[in-house]
């Protein structure tokens, strides 16, 4: 690889990084009045640091730039439509064991498939015991942490190992699920913001599974 094609994918990957890291945290934690000045209110959602001509990605692109219109109420209508879709027992739970499986036996089996994929590099998620590890927000701040790793390697062997490890992580553990997550989330959704949030997700892990297929 061009040491031009190694910095282009370096910045690419660093870009799905910050992506990953704002919609993780928006569907794990409650938005903030401070993520809300961040985000929406300085424009930066109409401008995202990767450009993907995956079409779900330019949904998702477009979902976020027409929502929050009314910065005024942009906080309050975050916190209704985090509180309907994310807490509770609702149909749009982002937890993998809810979709994936439907009794005790297998809810255990998935969190422990996943916390033990986290514990294989030696990562414990600093929520273990407040929010669970099969968690859509804690297995994409796991995947930024992978994507961190490879970019930490000069030495393609170990790069391309981890490109598989990645891929593998993807698809065991994200893409199993989150297109039918996704689907829920569009129908009970009542903000385009959570709708962009979660076609994002599903549109980014998408781009990132292809990019690692490429490089490995």
């Amino acid at each position: 690889m061009e040491i031009t094609e190694k910095k282009d994918l370096r910045n690419l990957l660093k870009g799905y990084n910050m992506l990953l890291y704002f919609s993780g945290s928006m569907i794990m934690i409650e938005p903030t009045e401070e993520c809300v000045a961040d985000f929406w209110k300085t424009g930066i959602l109409k401008f995202l640091p990767v450009g993907s001509k995956n079409p779900r990605f330019t949904r998702a692109a477009s979902q976020l730039r027409d929502s929050c219109t009314d910065k005024a109420t942009c906080r309050k209508m975050l916190l209704d439509d985090f509180n309907r879709l994310f807490t509770g027992l609702n149909l749009t739970l982002p937890l993998a064991s809810e979709w994936n499986g439907v009794n005790n036996e297998s809810y255990a089996k998935q969190i422990d498939s996943v916390t033990d994929f986290y514990r294989s590099y030696g990562w414990k998620s600093k929520y273990q015991g407040l929010i669970p590890d099969d968690h859509l927000g804690i297995e994409l701040l796991f995947l930024t942490i992978m994507i961190d790793k490879y970019l930490s390697f000069d030495d393609e062997a170990c790069r391309k190992e981890m490109s598989s490890e990645i891929r593998r992580f993807i698809r065991k553990h994200i893409l199993t699920w989150i297109p039918e997550w996704n689907e829920k989330v569009q129908a009970n959704a009542l903000s385009l913001c959570y709708k962009g949030i979660s076609t994002l997700i599903y549109a980014s892990v998408e781009d990132l599974d292809r990019i690692f297929y490429s490089a490995d």
